[in-house]
């Protein structure tokens, strides 16, 4: 065995089960305790912390399943970029590895999360060291200086490099802390819970925003606005003591346009969720019975959203680190001067311009009402549309390949329920020819359907933009489609024992 085959064997991680099926109570308990501690977590601010540039990346922040400025600032997104890379080397042929086989999979899952690992250091030194995250209150990270409070007037405190150094390496260390917490919560989620943890964290702090940009009483300031008078975040408040008192009615019309996209993309969701292609397959021991094996319109579900969503916030928070490093307006074409690679983009403010306007979904809906037809605003639009339905495919394909979905996968899982078509002799070549004409074109179309749904959500405004709530609302389907399984499961052994539970 070689040495890195030994680093892969021997990383952490959270041991499984081991019964076959954990009960329903079980798995219930481990999901409930990991999404309390994920709300926890999310609350523990870095101590050290000064200056949060990234606070105003609210989108961003709910697409990784991060709280920034907390133990939670990195999220999700070490583990995604890690797995959109690893895809994309397995995709293309640079890196294979033979997934039919339980070694080649202990192998893929390995080093999956070595690189989540490499990315939670690279993370956390990318966001302390370009000034994303500074430590101290009130330093600077150009001088080096500590602006410190004292009685009559500023004094000014220049600290020493082992000082400065030390204090980085203290969030850097809080960072990795926080993205190997994640990791290991994600794999409890996956081992001894429903689902998985990227899909939780997701659902969980998108659920939080909705209900806050909804239903908060509390202004921009922290106040009740009934005391301050002052516009809450709560849109439904806004719109009933705010805008319609006060006859603002493009404000108005803004907050019913969200509230009636946020409803459109729930119940469409939910629809092609319900959408599936049924192949009629009968148990080749057991004469007159069989079963329809189900196959979702959207076959990968959510993931390829999550992985092309994810790929488009970290870009844009790695140009804002290299805006904010290297104080200039165009960090790529700084970077990438004459070049193939130079992408005129960065951030005026808070406000995306450029290709970073593109990634970041721009208001189409919003911009109309404010201020009518813009013709700018119209093609950045449809190139987004036509980056997420491209990221969707793409990351559906290779999703398919890497997770056990392919036709191969699913007629080995036929075979050894002891399933067959009807009509033909038990042959697996048989069985994965038949899957094929249907997983692949699922594959593509399902992707499409949901990358352009997501695209579309995002153009409308809808709450905790359209992308989060697509995510929030597959996710949670599918959670209830596990959670009633496993309680059918154990509600009736007659049927754990006829699926050979």
């Amino acid at each position: 065995m070689s040495f890195f085959d030994n680093i892969i064997l021997n990383l952490p991680e959270v041991s499984s089960p081991k019964q076959k099926r954990l009960p329903f109570k079980e798995k219930l308990k481990w999901t409930l305790i990991v999404l309390v501690l994920f709300y926890v977590l999310g609350m523990v601010p870095l101590y050290g912390i000064g200056d949060n540039v990234l606070q105003n990346f609210e989108y961003l922040s709910l697409i990784l399943g991060a709280e920034f400025g907390s133990l939670l600032s990195l999220g999700i997104g070490p583990i995604v970029t890690g797995s959109i890379i690893l895809q994309l080397l397995n995709g293309s042929g640079i890196v294979k590895f033979d997934l039919t086989s339980h070694e080649g999979k202990q192998r893929y899952q390995g080093i999956q999360k070595l690189m989540s690992i490499l990315f939670i250091v690279l993370e956390a030194g990318i966001y302390v060291m370009m000034g994303g995250l500074a430590p101290g209150r009130f330093f600077d990270p150009i001088t080096n200086k500590f602006l410190v409070e004292s009685t009559g007037a500023a004094t000014i405190i220049v600290l020493t490099a082992s000082q400065i150094a030390f204090i980085k390496f203290g969030l850097i260390f809080q960072l990795f802390l926080g993205g190997m917490l994640v990791v290991f919560m994600d794999e409890i989620v996956s081992k001894w819970g429903f689902g998985s943890g990227i899909s939780l964290f997701i659902a969980a702090g998108i659920s939080k925003q909705i209900i806050i940009q909804l239903l908060s009483i509390f202004d921009f300031n922290g106040r009740p606005f009934w005391i301050s008078q002052e516009t809450p975040v709560g849109s439904l408040w806004a719109l009933i003591f705010f805008h319609l008192p006060e006859a603002n009615y493009k404000e108005a019309l803004l907050v019913i346009v969200s509230i009636i996209a946020t409803i459109a993309v729930f119940m469409i969701a939910v629809y092609s969720q319900a959408m599936k292609v049924e192949i009629p397959l009968s148990f080749g021991r057991v004469r007159g019975h069989g079963i329809r094996w189900p196959l979702n319109f959207i076959y990968t579900s959510n993931m390829p959203v999550i992985l092309i969503a994810s790929l488009f916030a970290t870009t844009q928070l790695m140009v804002r680190m290299l805006q904010n490093w290297l104080k200039t307006a165009d960090p790529i074409c700084w970077l990438f001067s004459n070049t193939p690679f130079c992408f005129p983009g960065g951030y005026s403010g808070n406000t995306p311009v450029g290709f970073i306007s593109v990634l970041n979904g721009p208001p189409l809906v919003e911009s109309f009402i404010r201020s009518g037809w813009n013709t700018t605003i119209f093609v950045q639009a449809l190139i987004y549309i036509l980056f997420m339905v491209i990221g969707s495919v793409i990351f559906s394909i290779f999703w398919v390949q890497t997770s056990g979905m392919d036709a191969g996968s699913q007629a080995d899982q036929m075979m050894s329920s002891g399933l067959q078509i009807p009509g033909f002799r038990k042959d697996k070549r048989i069985l994965e020819r038949l899957l094929e004409r249907y997983i692949g074109p699922l594959t593509v179309m399902g992707a499409i359907a949901v990358g352009f749904l997501a695209a579309l959500a995002d153009l409308t405004s809808a709450l905790a933009r359209g992308t989060g709530l697509l995510l929030t609302v597959m996710i949670i389907y599918r959670l209830y489609e596990d959670i009633a399984k496993d309680h059918m499961y154990d509600m009736n052994p007659m049927m754990k024992k006829f699926m050979g539970k």
